[in-house]
């Protein structure tokens, strides 16, 4: 889900900038935002029961506690739009402003997992060189 995620994420802020440039596209922009929100809880929501079958935890476990941090971050700042949007607490600039500062929240908190997954794919391999290959002697077979 979270390739989908990343598509939407690019689309929306291609028609947020269009909007914040030309003052045109409000509603496919704010549509967008919107998707683009919903799409992060349901994320977060699968997230966090897989990190309770994998870690015991649903949030904070030791090996993604930064990152889940830092997703709550992303998360208040999506949850801080949609209140702006169906509360009326900024206008329509403002409200886009608050989608990007949530944007780049969530560019940050995605490169964390990228480079933590990255981490972990690399140090597999030299986990797999580090060990001892079998040897007949090793085995227990006769000399």
């Amino acid at each position: 889900m979270a390739p989908v995620q990343f598509l939407v994420f690019l689309i929306s802020l291609g028609l947020v900038l269009n909007f914040l440039w030309t003052g045109e596209g409000e509603i496919a922009a704010t549509v967008s935002i919107v998707i683009k929100t919903l799409l992060l809880y349901t994320i977060m929501i699968t997230g966090s029961i897989w990190e309770k079958v994998v870690f015991g935890h649903y949030l904070f476990a030791a090996s993604f506690f930064w990152e889940d941090v830092f997703s709550m971050l992303v998360l208040a700042l999506h949850t801080a739009y949609l209140m702006a949007l169906f509360g009326g607490y900024l206008d329509v600039r403002g409200q886009m402003f608050l989608a990007l500062a949530a944007y780049a929240a969530y560019v940050i908190n995605a490169t964390q997992f990228l480079l933590k997954l990255r981490a972990a794919r690399l140090a597999q391999p030299v986990a797999i060189a580090d060990a001892t290959p079998a040897t007949p002697a090793s085995l227990g077979a006769a000399e």
